[in-house]
């Protein structure tokens, strides 16, 4: 449910999944081709990260309902044996790694090309101004989904145009995009009061680029084409943002939160620069994830998340969407986003006591 600006990525990302027999569903026996076992000592920078924080965010994993479907699946009966033997929140930063070391197998990923690098972006939660009633200035409405459930296939110009939906409150046109491309997001009323708003639903259609809109015109905002300029710009231009904007036919809905926590495909917390979205098209979430990219910054990303999220665009075996927090800090981080990195993914494997 978080989609970038522009999309690119591991070459399979924008095919579909190989067809049935091609790639095996995990099990404790076999795995896909394209899955290479590689020892704790060959992560690079393992032993760097205080992967205390990697715990914290998969006892949120342990909290879920989790869906195993996909084409990559954690052995269920193995997991919740994870969950179960988890050391407790006091433990150290060397007790913690000892214990992913003793109860998970990490596989390096490739894509079916072969290529071991894909697109790592970012997302975070935005915080925008609303309104409670339709202004000239809040002239877009944050809807909850209809009651009837039918907003399937119908795309957002005419569920806007008809209101097919519940509007919760009002904003500009430029920032009800933004908070529809992260998938949830605070606003903040005219009184000041902050609202929490979390992913409801999306009426399923595919997702046209605002970025390859502008530059399929010509256009090049005067801050180039990183999020925040194309975002200026079309405040700035405010037909031109209406046109660009409903030629996306995507739409997400929302509901009020009853807490600040973002929440993610799994209907728990997101951890800061912990939780990840990745392609549940072809995993089943909840599992842990290292990843090695840079961020926008120059700076070198090693990390052991936890996958978590998902996205509409987040297509690909290597594809990885980063969650960097909630604000303009992780807005900062989130819109330069846009590196190539690997991936290697935890299995969680017998536990043998020695």
């Amino acid at each position: 449910m978080f989609l970038p600006l522009f999309l690119t990525g591991c070459p399979d990302s924008t095919q579909q999944p190989p067809p049935t027999g091609t790639v095996q569903r995990e099990t404790t026996a076999r795995r896909p081709h394209h899955f290479t076992p590689v020892a704790f000592r060959d992560l690079p920078g393992w032993r760097d990260d205080d992967v205390r924080y990697a715990l914290q965010a998969f006892r949120q994993t342990c909290r879920a309902t989790i869906n195993y479907s996909g084409q990559v699946v954690a052995d269920r009966a193995l997991l919740e044996e994870k969950c179960r033997l988890m050391p407790p929140s006091s433990a150290d930063v060397a007790t913690v790694r000892n214990w992913f070391e003793a109860h998970f197998q990490p596989y390096k990923v490739r894509c079916p090309n072969g290529s071991a690098q894909g697109l790592f972006t970012g997302y975070y939660s935005p915080i925008i101004p609303a309104c409670r009633q339709r202004t000239a200035e809040c002239n877009e409405p944050l809807m909850a989904p209809p009651a009837d459930g039918n907003f399937r296939g119908i795309p957002r110009e005419e569920i806007v145009r008809r209101q097919i939906g519940r509007p919760l409150f009002w904003a500009n046109i430029v920032d009800v995009q933004n908070i529809q491309i992260q998938g949830s997001g605070t606003i903040r009323l005219e009184d000041g009061s902050l609202v929490k708003l979390n992913f409801a639903g999306v009426n399923d259609m595919p997702f046209r680029s605002i970025g390859e809109q502008l530059r399929e015109r010509g256009i090049r905002p005067a801050g180039g084409m990183s999020a925040d300029a194309v975002w200026e710009h079309l405040k700035q231009n405010p037909g031109l943002a209406r046109e660009v904007i409903n030629n996306n036919p995507r739409y997400v809905f929302f509901r009020v939160a009853e807490s600040r926590d973002v929440i993610g495909a799994m209907s728990v917390p997101l951890s800061r620069i912990r939780s990840i979205a990745i392609d549940n098209t072809i995993y089943s979430l909840g599992l842990p994830v290292w990843v090695d990219t840079t961020l926008s910054n120059g700076q070198r990303f090693r990390r052991l998340t936890i996958a978590q999220d998902t996205g509409g665009a987040i297509r690909g075996w290597i594809r990885v969407d980063l969650y960097f927090g909630e604000g303009d800090e992780a807005f900062q981080f989130a819109k330069g986003q846009h590196a190539q990195g690997s991936k290697y993914i935890f299995k969680p494997k017998p536990h043998v006591r020695r």
